[in-house]
């Protein structure tokens, strides 16, 4: 059996209520997690436990508390968010997650989660990201900002947004129109998160000067794109080889980010899903960086991440 440590926390300069939730239930939510008996006494917190969960519970108490210091009261899903990353992110700090980083013509555009934050801090770092993770964790919309912000600081030339034209399920039939009207359909999140980005007037010049290019993937093929910022969108709906083909052009001073959801993928054969299967091929590959989103950097309505763990907790029942 571990030995137990005490150790202690000033909470004098706080208002308790606003760390400790109404009835003390963030209180009992961390005892539960850490098997620590906390007890708060004359504004200082003791805890007492078995030493590596009480370090961990101390670095999760010193995260809430500058939250708390900076005006927020908390509740019981940023206690268990806090758990959770403290684990996970232990390089990433809470308070910057909130921190905005790109400063876009019509929004400024920050990660919501650790995850996010983690993220935006690879698509900084390395040429080449795949960000993969459920439906609502922001891979396409943090992917964009990043893109539409180096643009701004002159980083790069141009912006190409790329989806494979793969029906999610259902066939879409004959649709009618020239070539930009029959692919629209299937791009149109990318002009979503552009035209939040961006005026409609600045959107529509940079997309007739080409600085900006939303294409299918089959249209990339025999390009090398230079002083470039390259999003592939939806990246499990591609095969091995499309993905290669992909990667491939990326010319000098580019950057490349690759997105998707390995649960939604839409192949006639999940299994020769790109995405899936490269992650083996390059994992170890220097210079690329995979970032795994989960339910909780689900940042769209809150039923999704009930959603999602649902469906997870069926396909791991059906195995």
């Amino acid at each position: 059996m571990a030995a137990e440590i005490t150790e202690r926390l000033s909470i004098e300069d706080i208002e308790p209520l606003n760390l400790l939730g109404r009835q003390d239930a963030n209180l009992r939510l961390l005892e539960e997690r850490f098997g620590a008996r906390i007890v708060v006494r004359n504004g200082v917190m003791t805890m007492t436990g078995p030493g590596r969960e009480v370090g961990l519970l101390v670095k999760v108490l010193e995260e809430l508390l500058v939250l708390v210091r900076g005006g927020r009261v908390l509740g019981e899903e940023d206690v268990l968010y806090a758990m959770d990353a403290a684990e996970e992110h232990p390089a990433v700090k809470l308070k910057e997650v909130d921190k905005i980083v790109y400063r876009l013509e019509r929004i400024s555009v920050s990660p919501k989660t650790v995850g996010q934050a983690e993220y935006v801090k690879a698509i900084e770092e390395f040429d080449i990201v795949f960000s993969i993770g459920p439906a609502g964790t922001g891979k396409t919309y943090l992917a964009v900002a990043a893109a539409v912000n180096a643009l701004k600081m002159k980083r790069v030339d141009r912006i190409l947004l790329v989806r494979p034209a793969v029906e999610a399920g259902e066939s879409l039939g004959f649709l009618p129109g020239d070539f930009q009207e029959k692919v629209n359909p299937y791009m149109r999140p990318l002009y979503d998160a552009l035209r939040e980005m961006l005026s409609v007037e600045r959107m529509r010049r940079l997309l007739e000067l080409g600085v900006i290019e939303i294409v299918p993937l089959a249209y990339m093929r025999g390009r090398t794109l230079s002083k470039s910022f390259v999003i592939l969108d939806e990246g499990q709906n591609t095969t091995l080889g499309q993905m290669k083909m992909f990667l491939t052009r990326l010319g000098a001073n580019s950057k490349a980010v690759v997105t998707g959801d390995i649960t939604q993928v839409d192949l006639a054969d999940s299994k020769q899903s790109g995405l899936i299967r490269v992650q083996s091929i390059l994992g170890s590959v220097k210079g690329i960086e995979f970032v795994y989103l989960k339910e909780r950097d689900v940042v769209r309505h809150k039923l999704v991440k009930d959603i999602i763990r649902a469906f997870e907790a069926q396909e791991k029942k059906s195995r």
